[in-house]
């Protein structure tokens, strides 16, 4: 790590700048106020204007707000950057940041096609950096206490999954949500979730950190004007008979759960992404086999959900560590090359 700086109880303190100024990029720093072990420090946007804006929201002092990637790369007082432009941005960003010899936490999905995945993770070996795609629910106590369940046989053994996330957004061609030019459609927005979800526990179920399925078959609807996947649904087969149902979309809201059923009950998650921004406690629900009521596991969290996240990070940082546990590069691998298969079965092909 390069900062000088220090936590007197946690360690050394990474130094955050955050690439773009939107919505999500707001979120991180809020939550960046309840880490343990990082600090916002600058910000870089294509316009001096919005940078400045950000900064001041966000208590960064006006020197750090930059108009420009390279001048926030450029800004000794940063160790690591938080990529949250639109996808296919994604790529350009993260490798000149770790070029620049910052540390690279990026939004997902963190690349448009295995290309651009191969490119970044090779450029963080050759420069000998930390990079993450930015799966935050990953990082959560509440993930890690549903790990725990399904590690322990809480249900016995795992047979089926249950997860989507979809939302319904207005219609704008322009808007990032349905313009495939910028890399539109829920499969690419949300549908990493609920897939990564399955993923994880299909992993668990076999004694691994996630598994690839052996097989998916998707459908979609493209909307009629954009081309985009406005609504998606997959069913997938991992190893040990274990197989999963998951949708996403951007035209219409559904029950975003996650249901996990085993051969001895079964567990329901109210809230497995989005988990908690704030403080407030989260539960999951244990029914068990042959008992009469459900049983709530509740979560206390110390943290935001992107608190957790960029802790995580660090602490991988400090460890010298160029992949971070709770996403590894085969991971982050996995994950986009089954995105990708989804997205090509429905009709849409990013190569």
């Amino acid at each position: 790590m390069t900062s000088a700086e220090s936590s007197s109880s946690s360690g050394p303190v990474l130094r955050w700048g955050i690439v773009s100024t939107g919505h999500i990029a707001s979120v991180f720093a809020r939550n960046l106020d309840q880490s343990r072990l990082g600090r916002l420090v600058a910000v870089g946007s294509r316009r001096q204007e919005s940078a400045r804006a950000f900064a001041g929201a966000w208590s960064i002092s006006p020197d750090h707000a930059h108009g420009s990637l390279d001048e926030l790369l450029a800004d000794e007082a940063v160790d690591a950057v938080y990529v949250a432009t639109p996808h296919p941005r994604h790529c350009e960003a993260v490798l000149a940041a770790l070029i620049a010899g910052k540390h690279v936490l990026c939004e997902k999905p963190m690349a448009m096609t295995l290309d651009e995945v191969d490119r970044m993770q090779t450029a963080a070996r050759r420069h000998e950096r930390t990079l993450m795609e930015a799966w935050m629910y990953r990082c959560h106590p509440q993930t890690a206490r549903v790990v725990e369940l399904i590690r322990d046989g809480a249900i016995g053994e795992l047979r089926h999954v249950q997860a989507s996330f979809s939302f319904r957004a207005d219609f704008d061609p322009q808007g990032r949500l349905w313009n495939r030019a910028l890399g539109g459609g829920g499969i690419l927005d949300v549908g990493g979730y609920p897939l990564s979800y399955a993923r994880l526990l299909a992993g668990v179920a076999n004694g691994r950190p996630f598994a690839d399925p052996a097989e998916l078959s998707g459908v979609g609807v493209l909307h009629p004007v954009s081309g985009s996947d406005a609504q998606a649904s997959a069913v997938l087969k991992f190893p040990g008979d274990i197989t999963a149902e998951i949708s996403c979309g951007t035209w219409v809201q559904q029950d975003n759960v996650v249901r996990i059923y085993g051969t001895k009950g079964w567990i329901h998650v109210p809230s497995p992404f989005v988990v908690s921004r704030d403080l407030s406690p989260t539960s999951v629900w244990l029914h068990r086999e042959g008992g009469d009521r459900p049983e709530e596991v509740i979560i206390t969290p110390d943290r935001g959900l992107y608190a957790y996240e960029a802790d995580g990070f660090a602490a991988a940082v400090a460890r010298g560590e160029l992949e971070v546990p709770a996403c590894s590069w085969a991971d982050t691998r996995g994950n986009i090359t089954a995105q990708l298969e989804w997205c090509r079965q429905v009709g849409v092909d990013y190569a």
